[in-house]
């Protein structure tokens, strides 16, 4: 993408005060109050952002142990991370929301400083300091998002996005993976509006399957955070249609996702 690790890094710092904005002078009942995520209120929103600050943490300060928690969570894949969003949400909102700035604050430091090249275990596959920064942002605005849909608040598009629409082109093949099906063998053309109008585009130009819209239906689809039917996307291809009916940017378990017409 051209951008470097400074710059990603004060853009993941922005996306996390862009949020900490919503839920700073919430009273008790506004952290409770229910989100689109099944079960989650907000509290199990900033909890869950704390909760995997501080797993990168150990994981890009002190991989063994890391290793050790990565062993007992592929164990039960479907239950630690709505475990650890119910332990953190039993908090005191002052405290969770305390924790969240100090976790999120020293990652940022220690991805800062880890050298270039060195991969980071994690879930799906190790990452350098980068593609960490990258995944954490685009967990900060998905959760971001589902708060902000809680809230009933709007939130503007900012060219951050560019971020999570990469991860979401760069997760194609993943994508296929978690469902089974084998990755297509060739490039994708993908090509967004970003929120200025400016194009945001991956992949050969002749490419026999694309897939076009705007940037924030497209950032939408790749979270799960709406519908396919409720996006402007469209796909050129049979493959590149059915990366559109899977399309998923973050390691773990898919969730329910959004029904058709939920959001509009």
């Amino acid at each position: 993408m051209g951008t470097d690790k400074a710059a990603l890094l004060a853009d993941l710092a922005a996306e996390c005060g862009e949020l900490d904005e919503l839920v700073t002078g919430l009273s008790a009942a506004g952290w409770a109050t229910t989100t689109p995520a099944p079960g989650w209120t907000i509290a199990h929103q900033i909890a869950h952002l704390r909760w995997t600050d501080e797993q990168a943490l150990l994981a890009a300060t002190d991989p063994e142990s890391f290793q050790d928690r990565l062993a007992t969570a592929l164990a039960a894949p479907e239950r630690f991370v709505d475990d650890a969003a119910q332990a953190g949400a039993a908090e005191r909102p002052a405290e969770l929301l305390a924790g969240w700035r100090g976790a999120r604050s020293e990652l940022i430091d220690v991805l800062a400083k880890v050298p270039d090249g060195t991969k980071i275990p994690w879930y799906a596959t190790p990452m350098s300091a980068a593609s960490m920064a990258t995944a954490r942002l685009m967990e900060v605005w998905a959760h971001g998002l589902d708060v902000a849909d809680a809230l009933d608040v709007e939130r503007q598009p900012t060219e951050r996005l560019r971020h999570v629409a990469y991860l979401g082109v760069r997760t194609r093949d993943f994508a296929f993976r978690m469902r089974q099906l084998t990755p297509p063998t060739t490039e994708f053309r993908v090509e967004l509006r970003g929120p200025g109008g400016e194009l945001w585009s991956w992949g050969p130009a002749d490419a026999l399957e694309s897939v076009t819209g705007s940037a924030v239906d497209f950032c939408y689809l790749v979270t799960q955070r709406r519908h396919r039917a409720d996006t402007d996307l469209r796909a050129t291809g049979e493959a590149a249609s059915t990366w559109l009916d899977i399309a998923q940017a973050f390691a773990g378990p898919r969730g329910v996702g959004r029904q058709p017409g939920q959001f509009r």
